[in-house]
């Protein structure tokens, strides 16, 4: 089995990277750590629905207007 562990510019490990098939058997032993390792959602995916398309549109005005007023000062 090929276990890498990945160090700092310090040379203190910060990270394990274990081989996808160890991972399934620990995790097949062990269902609670799969509760760990939940894929993210995108951000389009989880806001998705949560402004109408008028309300996207004026928030994007909105926004436009705030980036005149920076780069006018």
């Amino acid at each position: 089995m090929n276990i890498q562990y990945l160090s700092d510019s310090e040379g203190r490990n910060t990270a394990v990277v274990i081989p996808i098939e160890y991972w399934n058997e620990i995790t097949a032993k062990h269902q609670d750590l799969k509760i760990l390792v939940k894929p993210k959602k995108k951000l389009s995916e989880k806001y998705k629905g949560t402004f109408t398309e008028e309300q996207g549109k004026n928030l994007n005005e909105h926004i436009k207007q705030m980036r005149s007023e920076w780069n006018s000062i």
